[in-house]
């Protein structure tokens, strides 16, 4: 039998890139237990980011690029990922059962803010990890709407103080909306809207949770610099248009949270450009490559850029996400492509080594 020569084994280990951190499985240190045993090769591929969408092909690239190797007649290869904590801003005490907190932020209003957040919660969940959604928008909560959760549910509450997330397609939820009537007005100021978005924060029994996508109001008043240094965030995503002066406002969204010592994790272009839904033309209605123009700007990262199509804005009016509606279509697949970028860049922040022991999903 020919002896497997392990440089070669770990050069073909290296023939896979991974297309959101730019480096081969060795260098990431993703690569556990190799063996190489009567020309059997095995080992385990662990990453610290959904890629569940991409197991599939790191193993078929690996597995081929092995078994070209003299001496290779099998190829066993496991893949996992393993979500860790990161460390928030200011060293805020991190959510017991919540590992990472991401914020989903916009300088102004009207930009897709809320849909690209429910998607992304969503296409993070569909990557095989567990997934919160806290609507921080107490003046116009929309996130329980576009989950499709009647607007009588109310959350169960536990020991009188605790509320109990309501679950939709896969991941949890709570929001103001689900304890008010939805002719209640929110006619509160500053400090009571930034006391009963921590309440709802700090009281709501989360299960064990890898990401909670905090949809934050629009804005950069004092409202969201409140709660920006309360709570504990790991990353923040900014949502913009290509439209300059939405650009102008997500500037000072990624100024914000810098200032607060809240990583940018990247930024993301809605309504990118115009489809006709009778001839599927495309056009750029509000300018073009301006996400990727202030990602250049302020060296963070352009995430992916989602289209101005009706069928985004019905399915989510319907309570049925495109991530969820329709899984395999191209929106779908761009709302995957950005969550497991958010987590790719993530997973290289410092760890929170006080925060609860790692997840581990397949």
């Amino acid at each position: 039998m020919t002896a497997i020569d392990k440089s070669a084994v770990e050069n073909a280990i290296r023939s896979y890139i991974d297309p959101y951190l730019g480096q081969d499985l060795l260098a990431l240190e993703a690569v556990r237990n190799l063996s190489i045993t009567d020309g059997t090769v095995s080992m385990e591929l662990v990453l610290g980011y959904p890629w569940k969408g991409l197991m599939g092909a790191a193993r078929s690239i690996i597995t081929c690029a092995l078994e070209d190797l003299p001496g290779v007649e099998s190829v066993q290869i496991d893949t996992r990922q393993v979500i860790r904590a990161h460390q928030p801003q200011k060293s805020l005490q991190s959510l017991a059962s919540v590992r990472n907190i991401i914020a989903v932020a916009s300088g102004k209003g009207g930009v897709g803010k809320s849909t690209t957040a429910v998607n992304l919660a969503l296409a993070l969940a569909s990557e095989g990890v567990r997934v919160g959604i806290l609507d921080a928008d107490i003046y116009g909560p929309s996130v329980g709407m576009m989950l499709g959760i009647d607007d009588k549910a109310r959350p169960e509450v536990k020991d009188n103080k605790y509320f109990v997330p309501i679950e939709a397609h896969g991941i949890q939820a709570m929001s103001m909306a689900f304890v008010v009537t939805e002719k209640t007005p929110m006619v509160w100021r500053g400090p009571m809207v930034s006391g009963a978005l921590m309440q709802l924060l700090t009281q709501t029994l989360w299960n064990d949770l890898d990401y909670l996508i905090l949809d934050m109001p629009p804005g950069t008043g004092d409202i969201q610099l409140t709660m920006a240094q309360k709570v504990p965030v790991t990353g923040a995503v900014i949502v913009t248009t290509p439209q300059d002066i939405a650009l102008q406002d997500g500037r000072k969204g990624i100024e914000m949270f810098r200032k607060l010592d809240i990583p940018v994790l990247g930024v993301v272009e809605n309504m990118s450009t115009h489809i006709c839904s009778n001839c599927g033309h495309q056009e750029p209605l509000f300018g073009s490559e301006g996400g990727a123009r202030i990602a250049q700007e302020y060296d963070t990262t352009l995430l992916g850029q989602l289209p101005l199509h009706i069928t985004i804005r019905e399915q989510t009016d319907a309570g049925n996400p495109s991530t969820v509606a329709e899984p395999d279509s191209e929106v779908a697949m761009t709302y995957r492509d950005i969550g497991r970028h958010m987590g790719a860049l993530l997973s290289r922040r410092p760890r929170n080594v006080s925060a609860p022991i790692p997840s581990a999903s397949l």
